[in-house]
């Protein structure tokens, strides 16, 4: 597939969810991945080590060892395959649940110390080109595209910026001020909406009478496309295309793309949630049979790239390194003071009133005082 046709996929009708790699394991549309094989592979690993990533993360939680947390598993499709058409010059920007940007970029045991309320994790990300984790919905579109026309003014034409987010976060001022300006500068940016489904306990369909939230980007002069979220592989071309258009655009044709990924979270919203006040078991089951790890693993089975042997050594990898991580916990040193050192210039009042008090209760009773017992 050529530059021109991967572009093509971005034109297509709202109502045409575009879907590569079929939930048996089969190509459609005479589809030859442009991934190589090793790619693949990789690709599948990475998913899987995702969905690890998550699995440890929830039991985490709930044994008091992080904060709140927000599962990804179901939405790996994506993440990974977006990611995975990106180069490591472009720069990302996500909320809480898109957990493949900062674990495509190098699987660092500094994202689990971010969830344990330790800094350092962004600043880490920071280093990768990966902007310090959103957890306002909608809050960092304006932000991206910001950086995006800085990067213009410099003449910087080698750089994507890409943003991702929920479909809660199209209902927010943000969304309209962030892609309104993307439009209107023509700015080199990528915008992936991860319609799940739900905006915590709305549905979609209570946010917005569009036919589809890829079509609001018609409203800013730009191309919207709508993408079978659990499916890597148009993930990965839909979002290359667009990263493409982005530095290169057509003639007469605004550079950035709004993608909409229809998809499913199966877990809650975060750990502080109750998924089953507001959908039912059904649902969610429906959606794991269009699951996307199963989708890629069927395919490499098909192609005799993978079998059950390599799966296991995939799955020994992954515990391995998610093992390693979480013992780094261990070697992290908690400093109260972190929380304040840069919430304002010049801290309130108030904030200085509580740096003080947990300072005096480390002076008194020593860290142990400010460490949970388990």
């Amino acid at each position: 597939m050529d530059v021109r046709e991967r572009r093509d996929l971005i034109d297509r009708d709202y109502d045409d969810r575009i879907c590569l790699l079929a939930p048996d394991g089969t190509l459609t549309e005479e589809y030859e991945p442009t991934l190589s094989e090793d790619e693949l592979l990789s690709l599948y690993a990475d998913m899987r080590l995702g969905r690890y990533f998550d699995d440890r993360m929830v039991s985490l939680q709930r044994q008091g060892r992080i904060g709140t947390y927000s599962p990804m598993a179901g939405q790996e499709g994506s993440g990974y395959g977006s990611m995975y058409a990106l180069t490591e010059d472009d720069w990302v920007f996500y909320q809480y649940r898109e957990h493949a940007a900062p674990l495509v970029r190098g699987f660092l045991p500094e994202y689990i110390h971010y969830w344990t309320g330790h800094e350092s994790g962004n600043a880490v990300l920071g280093e990768k080109r990966i902007f310090p984790l959103n957890i306002c919905i909608g809050d960092h579109l304006p932000h991206v595209t910001g950086m995006a026309m800085g990067a213009k003014l410099r003449g910087n034409d080698e750089e994507v910026f890409i943003a991702h987010f929920g479909d809660g976060s199209t209902s927010e001022g943000d969304f309209h001020e962030g892609l309104n300006f993307a439009g209107v500068y023509d700015t080199p940016t990528v915008f992936l909406c991860h319609n799940n489904g739900w905006a915590i306990s709305i549905p979609r369909e209570a946010q917005t009478r569009s036919q589809t939230l890829a079509q609001k980007a018609v409203a800013y002069g730009f191309e919207g496309v709508q993408v079978d979220g659990m499916d890597p592989l148009a993930m990965y071309e839909v979002t290359r295309a667009a990263r493409e258009k982005a530095l290169d655009p057509h003639e007469g044709e605004a550079r950035p793309t709004l993608i909409e990924a229809v998809e499913y979270r199966y877990g809650a919203h975060t750990t502080a949630d109750d998924p089953s006040a507001y959908r039912d078991d059904e649902e969610v089951e429906q959606w794991k049979y269009v699951d996307p790890i199963e989708r890629l693993e069927m395919y490499l089975q098909r192609k005799d790239l993978l079998d059950e042997e390599a799966i296991e050594e995939i799955e020994t990898e992954n515990e391995e390194r998610m093992a390693a991580a979480v013992d780094s916990l261990a070697d992290v040193e908690a400093d109260p003071d972190d929380m304040f050192a840069d919430a304002f210039a010049n801290l309130t009042p108030r904030m200085v009133e509580q740096r003080e008090y947990l300072r005096d209760l480390r002076e008194r009773y020593g860290d142990e005082t400010l460490v949970r017992d388990e």
